[in-house]
């Protein structure tokens, strides 16, 4: 059967002081009134039984996960006790997956994207799952087109596609992963064309990808066999707290990807915004005559150019005058204040908010 798989143990904490470490950010109200995991969930809700879904999340976070999307099962809600990285998130469903159906294709997207038009996204998948469960030995990665040198995101080197029976799009060999590179790197990739955004979106055979794990990984072996043996018993969350802390924390680019063989892509021909900060939303909201990017049902501006103005209180005016080039965001208990420029600091920031005794508000 095939499986979706949602990643959603970000923290977010380039979103603060929306984005809490009870409240992270693909909860968030900031794209018309839904939360991007929302969002994520109706994105595939239509090509998976709802039964055949699952979430996977940070210790804490379950309950505001089932509030969110209460039409897939409790028990589909699986809180992770620590964080371990991709890796072990993914090492985890695959065993669970794979326990329950050794023939399982396994999904993996995530819930803090935005991606449009959805039925191009969809028919990619769609086309990822038809050669996976064709070709089983072989992993499928999603390829973003750049649009301009982002120095923030992983890239892959694509070889030559292939036309494949039943799938709409074009089917790469995947020659080389790239990690995060510098300006001019940045520029040198996307003058070639052959390069692409690595967009973290999978697709794969749950036992294939366990099976590589334990090879490239063999650290992860025991504690997942571990966990998987006592899955869906009276021992599985005893198991959980146990194991999953004794996973290798490594990214699952790092762990497998990079060294499998077989590995392909398909290109995500549409637009894909990886929801890491508020500027990101300079892509999804259109801004108004003067550049103002404003996320707030009540707002006042007066000779301001090019901000960000944030809340989620639809009952709460954002009032400004004379600004340019600030980020403004409001919660009920703190607001930020900083220019654009200055967004990347924010984890020091918060360090500075934790160093002097208010945690209360991390």
């Amino acid at each position: 059967m095939r499986f979706a798989v949602i990643m959603a143990g970000g923290t977010g904490r380039r979103l603060w002081p929306l984005s809490r470490e009870d409240r992270p950010k693909q909860v968030l109200k900031l794209i018309d009134g839904d939360t991007l995991l929302r969002r994520c969930f109706q994105r595939i809700s239509s090509m998976f039984d709802h039964r055949n879904i699952i979430v996977l999340t940070n210790k804490g976070y379950s309950d505001l996960v089932r509030d969110n999307l209460p039409e897939i099962p409790y028990d589909n809600v699986i809180s992770e006790p620590q964080v371990r990285d991709t890796a072990g998130a993914i090492g985890l469903a695959a065993s669970v997956l794979s326990r329950f159906d050794p023939d399982a294709t396994m999904a993996v997207v995530t819930a803090d994207q935005v991606i449009k038009p959805v039925k191009v996204f969809q028919q990619a998948l769609e086309d990822g799952m038809t050669f996976v469960e064709k070709n089983p030995d072989a992993l499928i990665t999603f390829g973003i087109q750049p649009s301009f040198p982002n120095t923030q995101l992983g890239y892959i080197k694509l070889g030559k596609g292939k036309k494949c029976p039943h799938c709409s799009n074009e089917i790469y060999q995947v020659e080389e992963f790239k990690e995060k590179p510098d300006l001019q790197t940045a520029k040198e990739y996307l003058s070639t064309g052959e390069y692409c955004w690595n967009s973290g979106l999978f697709v794969w055979k749950a036992k294939r990808m366990l099976d590589l794990l334990f090879e490239n990984l063999p650290q992860a072996k025991q504690p997942l066999q571990m966990i998987q043996a006592a899955w869906g018993g009276a021992t599985q969350e005893d198991a959980l707290a146990e194991y999953f802390g004794k996973l290798p924390k490594i990214s699952i680019d790092f762990a497998v990807m990079e060294k499998a063989p077989n590995v392909h892509a398909v290109k995500l021909n549409c637009q894909w915004l990886d929801m890491g900060s508020f500027s990101a939303l300079a892509d999804i909201i259109q801004s108004d005559k003067s550049g103002n990017i404003v996320a707030a049902a009540q707002s006042e501006v007066l000779n301001c150019k090019n901000n960000i103005l944030v809340t989620e209180d639809k009952e709460h005016l954002i009032a400004a005058i004379g600004l340019e080039n600030m980020v403004v965001v409001h919660s009920p208990d703190a607001t930020l204040v900083c220019p654009i420029g200055e967004t990347e600091k924010l984890k020091e920031l918060l360090e500075l908010i934790r160093q002097h005794d208010k945690e209360k508000y991390l």
